[in-house]
C-alpha cells in the first residue's frame, strides 16, 4: 500500500517554514504548554515509586517533531541533568531548534556546566524509523506532529520500542473537525484532496491500545480561528509548513478560477457578518505509560480499553 502522504513534500514544507513558523503558531504553543503540565505525572509517579528514596528524573527526554524547540527547551530547564533530544524531519527545524536553544542558556565557564548547557540536542530523523536503541527514552512527547503519519499503530510500536517500561508517551494531533470548513469548500471547487484526513479520537486511542500501552487518558477541544479572507487562512497555513501534502494532491496550481470558487463557498456556507470566515482545530491529547516487555495487549480475549469518541466531550475555545 503506497503511503498516503508525499513525506518529500512534508519535510520541504517544514523546511521552508522554520524561519517564520513562530509568527503562526499560537495554537501550537497553546497546545504544547498544557502537554508540559502533565509532566507533573512523570515526577508524580517516580516520587511514589521511590517509597521514600531520592525520586529517578528521566535520563533521556524525546520530543519528536520538536518544530523550533520550545518544549525541548522548557524540558531541559525541567530536567537539567537530562539529554533531551529535539527531533524533527526537517533540518532547518532541527537548527532553529538548536538555534532557540542557545539562546536561552546561560554564560558559564565551568565545563561540566558547559556541557549540560549544550542541550536539548537537535537530531533530524524520521518519527516513523527512529535511530535510537529500544527502552533508551524515559519520556517521549510530541505536540501536533502526528497527523502527518498514515499508520498510527506502526508508528506507536515505535514509540513502545524506544521507551523504557513504565516511560511517559505525552502526544497531541489534530481530529477529523480540523479545517473541514476548508476541506468542504474545496470540494466544491476542485476533484481533488485540499486537506488532509485526520484520525478521530477513537482511532488514536485503538491505535494506542494495538501497541500496548497501558492507562491510556485522552482528551478533545475544539478551537475556531476567524480569519478576514480565504487568502488569509491560506497564508497562515504556509507560514506553519501546513501545505497540501497529498500523494493525490493537484501538482499544479489551483489557479484564481478554482480559488474563487472555494473561497464563495466558505464565505456562502460559513461567513460571518463581519465579513470574516472561521477556521475550526480539533486537537487531541493522549497520554500513556509503556508497558512491560512482552506484555499482552488483550486480556480473556477481550480489549482492555475501548474510545467511543461521542463519549468524550469537546471543550470549545475561541
Amino acid at each position: 500500500m503506497s503511503d498516503l502522504f508525499d513525506h518529500r513534500q512534508v519535510r520541504r514544507a517544514f523546511s521552508r517554514a522554520a524561519h517564520h513558523y513562530d509568527d503562526a503558531a499560537a495554537l501550537q504553543r497553546e497546545v504544547g504548554a498544557r502537554l508540559l503540565e502533565s509532566l507533573d505525572y512523570y515526577d508524580e509517579r517516580a516520587l511514589r515509586e521511590a517509597q521514600g528514596g531520592k525520586p529517578r528524573a528521566p535520563q533521556r527526554v524525546l520530543d519528536i517533531g520538536c518544530g523550533p524547540g520550545h518544549a525541548a527547551v522548557q524540558m531541559q530547564q525541567r530536567w537539567p541533568k537530562a539529554q533531551v533530544i529535539a527531533l524533527d524531519l526537517a533540518l532547518p527545524m532541527a537548527r532553529e531548534a538548536r538555534d532557540n536553544a542557545r539562546q536561552m542558556r546561560p554564560a558559564v565557564s565551568n565545563p561540566v556546566l558547559r556541557l549540560l548547557a549544550s542541550r536539548p540536542q537537535p537530531l533530524c530523523a524520521d518519527a516513523r524509523a527512529l535511530p535510537l536503541a529500544d527502552g533508551s527514552v524515559d519520556v517521549l512527547f510530541s505536540n501536533l506532529c502526528l497527523q502527518w503519519v498514515e499508520d498510527l499503530p506502526a508508528v506507536f510500536a515505535g514509540f513502545r520500542r524506544v521507551l523504557r517500561p513504565g516511560g511517559l508517551l505525552l502526544l497531541s494531533t489534530f481530529g477529523p473537525d480540523t479545517l473541514h470548513e476548508l476541506r468542504e469548500a474545496f470540494a466544491q471547487a476542485d476533484a481533488v484532496p485540499h486537506v488532509s484526513p485526520f484520525a478521530s479520537i477513537a482511532q488514536f486511542g485503538d491505535a494506542l491500545m494495538a501497541a500496548g500501552f497501558r492507562d491510556p487518558v485522552l482528551d478533545r477541544d475544539l478551537t475556531i480561528d476567524r480569519h478576514p479572507d480565504l487568502s488569509a487562512l491560506m497564508r497562515e497555513l504556509r507560514t506553519l509548513g501546513a501545505t497540501n501534502a497529498l500523494r493525490s494532491r493537484r501538482h499544479t496550481l489551483t489557479g484564481r478560477a478554482r480559488f474563487a470558487r472555494a473561497a464563495a463557498a466558505y464565505a456562502d456556507a460559513w461567513g460571518a457578518a463581519d465579513g470574516t470566515l472561521p477556521a475550526s482545530w480539533e486537537t487531541i491529547t493522549a497520554l500513556a505509560w509503556a508497558p512491560a516487555p512482552g506484555a499482552p495487549i488483550r486480556e480473556r480475549g477481550l480489549e482492555i480499553a475501548r474510545f467511543p469518541a461521542g463519549a468524550i466531550p469537546v471543550r470549545r475555545r475561541r
